[in-house]
């Protein structure tokens, strides 16, 4: 890699986001990597115990807080953002209203964004190369224990709001991130700026409570993590509020004025197999062929289709009461694992209960 001067630097920059909008990305900040105080709140969040069974978030978090730790000589970091709002899918708060229809967050309606993220990230890596020579550069969708919420607020792509997502005041929050560790010494943005003021609608939103510490999140409790990061039984405590919810939670950023009237997403995330409206016994009905099949190439399919079953049967447990739901969930027993027998089980005494009035 050639020597460039600061002019030169200014101009590449300057560059960089052009190219970026090219690709399909719909912001980009660049940052010192410097987020010595998020990693401090890491070390606490992970004291409580918040991550919950995420043992991971713990193994990894001094490389979280520490870009070299990843890439050495990291001088910067180029955050990217790419919209992912379905205008297409059918109405979020219908779906939600629905006892008998399953709930899938929007983000996984879809094709699974990290290697469609990752790819544009090295066409941009690309790019940069061409204009200046080989420079070291790592490039992240997820992918590796980066904090991207904290480097991209650092770079001025949003602000960490008190429901712990990134927002932009002009786009809001349905967005994914990606990052290119880099060894230029381009120059930063300013850090994005709290907007979230005295509002709590993200907080009171919340159907578990998760979020009753603002910019702070209990995974234990939320659950975009019980239907998908947890691996074990759900807390018997917390699954009639999980709802109709089989894969993930929106209900702070549904709420959230910033998405009042959020950009349209990329149409590689427009929903696939009819997903954002589905009904919970068909979904039910499926065998784990039916689930390989319909997940293909989709955010889904990571979380196996024990657990797409598990949660599933908690959904229909809170389901309109029914003879048909209850003898759908006896047709089960047996058929996948104890794990999901567990839940079947607790979903048709719900079911009776309630149908017992």
């Amino acid at each position: 890699m050639r020597i460039l001067d600061a002019k030169a630097l200014a101009t590449l920059s300057a560059q960089i986001r052009i190219w970026a909008e090219e690709l399909g990305f719909s912001a980009l900040g660049i940052s010192d990597a410097g987020i010595d105080e998020a990693g401090a709140a890491l070390q606490e969040w992970i004291s409580k115990g918040w991550h919950g069974e995420m043992g991971f978030m713990a193994r990894h978090a001094d490389k979280r807080s520490s870009a070299p730790a990843l890439l050495p000589e990291t001088k910067r970091v180029i955050s990217v953002r790419m919209q992912y709002w379905p205008e297409a899918a059918a109405d979020a708060w219908s779906v939600l209203a629905s006892p008998t229809h399953a709930y899938v967050a929007r983000y996984a309606l879809g094709r699974d964004y990290h290697r469609l993220m990752r790819r544009r990230l090295q066409r941009l890596a690309d790019r940069i190369t061409a204009k200046v020579g080989e420079f070291r550069y790592r490039a992240f969708v997820d992918s590796a224990p980066v904090m991207e919420k904290p480097l991209a607020q650092a770079g001025g792509i949003g602000w960490i709001g008190k429901h712990t997502n990134l927002i932009d005041p002009g786009s809001g929050s349905w967005f994914f991130l990606g990052e290119l560790y880099t060894d230029l010494p381009l120059p930063i943005d300013p850090p994005g700026r709290d907007h979230c003021g005295s509002c709590r609608r993200c907080i009171d939103a919340c159907p578990t409570g998760a979020l009753d510490t603002p910019y702070q999140l209990d995974a234990r409790q939320c659950i975009a993590y019980l239907t998908i990061e947890h691996k074990t039984a759900i807390p018997e405590s917390l699954r009639a509020a999980i709802g109709n919810r089989i894969f993930g939670c929106d209900d702070c950023q549904l709420v959230c004025p910033h998405n009042r009237d959020a950009p349209r997403g990329d149409s590689a995330f427009s929903p696939r197999f009819g997903l954002d409206r589905s009904e919970l016994a068909s979904l039910f009905e499926w065998d784990e062929e039916s689930f390989m099949r319909y997940t293909a190439g989709s955010a889904i399919r990571r979380l196996g289709f024990e657990r797409w079953m598990r949660n599933i049967a908690v959904a229909l447990g809170n389901s309109t009461p029914h003879e048909d739901t209850i003898r759908l969930l006896k047709s089960k027993l047996g058929c996948i694992s104890a794990l999901v027998d567990e839940h079947i089980n607790w979903a048709i005494h719900r079911q009776q209960e309630m149908l017992a009035g």
